[in-house]
C-alpha cells in the first residue's frame, strides 16, 4: 500500500509534533515517504511536501529562517 500525502490542520494534531528549544522550534510528522519519494520546500513561511501529482502543505506560525527536510520517513522542519 503507498502512503497518501495528506493537507495538516487542526484535526492532524497528533500527527504532528511541535518541540520548543531555546534557539528555534521543530516540527515532525511521520509521513511514511523518504527523501527520494517525496520532495519538500518551505516557501514563505508554508512547508510544501510534493509527491508525484500529489502536493500537502501546512503553515509555519513562527517566524524565521526554516529549513525541512525528509528522512527515514519523518518531515522535520526546523525554524531558527
Amino acid at each position: 500500500m503507498t502512503p497518501e500525502l495528506q493537507q495538516f490542520d487542526e484535526r492532524d494534531a497528533d500527527a504532528l509534533s511541535r518541540y520548543e528549544y531555546a534557539d528555534s522550534v521543530v516540527y515532525a510528522a511521520d509521513i511514511g515517504l523518504d527523501a527520494g519519494e517525496a520532495a519538500v520546500d518551505v516557501v514563505d513561511g508554508t512547508v510544501m511536501v510534493v509527491r508525484g501529482d500529489e502536493q500537502a502543505d501546512f503553515e509555519i506560525p513562527e517566524s524565521g529562517t526554516a529549513e525541512a527536510t525528509i528522512k527515514n520517513g519523518v518531515l522535520t522542519v526546523e525554524v531558527a
